[in-house]
């Protein structure tokens, strides 16, 4: 997961450990305004993160349909796909709440200020995961429903609880939880899956290790001090740079498999071949950067974590237009 869901700002670490528990003396959940709290619980479920893997299930509806699939089966797996992930991601700040606490760039989420406390994190994040997959399996399909379910215990037991405090990989292969919405977004229309699937999924793996080590390099002293070893923790900058430019390019030529193999005509192609084209320059721009030694605003790495949202966002709209430019 990828984007932050909350603009954090730099707090009193004490205070932070001790809003851990039920909250310090005077400012118990409970005495806080209605309104501070239903905000509390909305950022428990990182809006920001959740818009980018709608935008990964929509216009993939669209391309299993060959057109436009049915409104109302949009609406019930977008409401389904919002609370299934707002569910894991407020499973996952429930676990990493100590570690939270302690770096700048969360230091502000509810269960670290104490806006909600742990045990309301808790029940609202299991709450959700139950109520999304029925919502999925009763409006939807079944398939969807267990998809979506295997996407939240994945990321919640695979990368929260066993690769994100173990391994530099993490992001790798914790990233498979993010990559579940096209299929999704597929298995909505269909009730089954294709290879046209299977290559978007594989542009979504792909894509997040470089979407995501340009901001583990902006905020890597946060997770060297909690212990986390992402690459940038554990890697020199030329190291993930490197790193960067090898998935950046098998990103950008599985993304352009499509159309040889007959899911897609020369719009997406175009867009591919554009998009790609200049996120590879990025790419290897800032591995040029960090081979020079380049540090600090210098480093630029930034460029790319910005413009990956864009890129995906765009290549992905070009999914869901291609099919009435056939």
């Amino acid at each position: 997961m990828c984007v932050t869901a909350v603009e954090s700002r730099p707090g009193d670490t004490s205070q932070a450990l001790k809003a851990l528990g039920e909250g310090v003396p005077g400012t118990s959940p409970v005495h806080r305004p209605i309104g501070v709290r239903a905000k509390a619980f909305v950022a428990l479920t990182k809006p920001r993160i959740i818009e980018l893997l709608l935008i990964t299930t929509v216009p993939v509806m669209f391309l299993a349909e060959q057109g436009v699939p049915d409104l109302l089966l949009v609406l019930h797996t977008c409401f389904a796909g919002y609370l299934s992930a707002g569910g894991a991601n407020a499973l996952n700040m429930y676990i990493d709440r100590d570690i939270d606490a302690l770096m700048e760039r969360t230091s502000q989420r509810p269960l670290v200020t104490g806006v909600v406390s742990p045990r309301e994190g808790l029940v609202f994040g299991l709450g959700l995961a139950v109520v999304s997959t029925l919502w999925f399996g009763l409006f939807v399909n079944w398939l969807s429903a267990w998809l979506a379910l295997g996407a939240l215990l994945f990321y919640v037991v695979v990368y929260t609880m066993i690769l994100k405090r173990r391994t530099a990989q993490n992001i790798v292969w914790g990233g498979i939880a993010g990559c579940m919405p096209v299929l999704i977004g597929w298995s909505s229309v269909t009730d089954s899956m294709s290879w046209a699937a299977v290559i978007l999924f594989l542009v979504i793996f792909f894509w997040t290790p470089p979407h995501y080590w340009p901001l583990s390099m902006k905020v890597k002293e946060d997770y060297a001090r909690v212990g986390v070893p992402m690459l940038p923790v554990v890697a020199s900058n030329k190291v993930v740079a490197r790193q960067i430019v090898l998935y950046s390019w098998v990103m950008v030529l599985v993304s352009l498999l499509l159309q040889p193999l007959g899911y897609t005509g020369w719009f997406y192609t175009a867009v591919a071949l554009a998009t790609g084209g200049w996120w590879l320059w990025e790419a290897h721009a800032l591995q040029h950067r960090a081979r020079a030694g380049e540090t600090g605003a210098k480093l630029k790495e930034m460029r790319l974590f910005h413009w990956s949202i864009t890129y995906v966002s765009l290549l992905f709209v070009a999914v869901a237009v291609d099919p009435f430019l056939r």
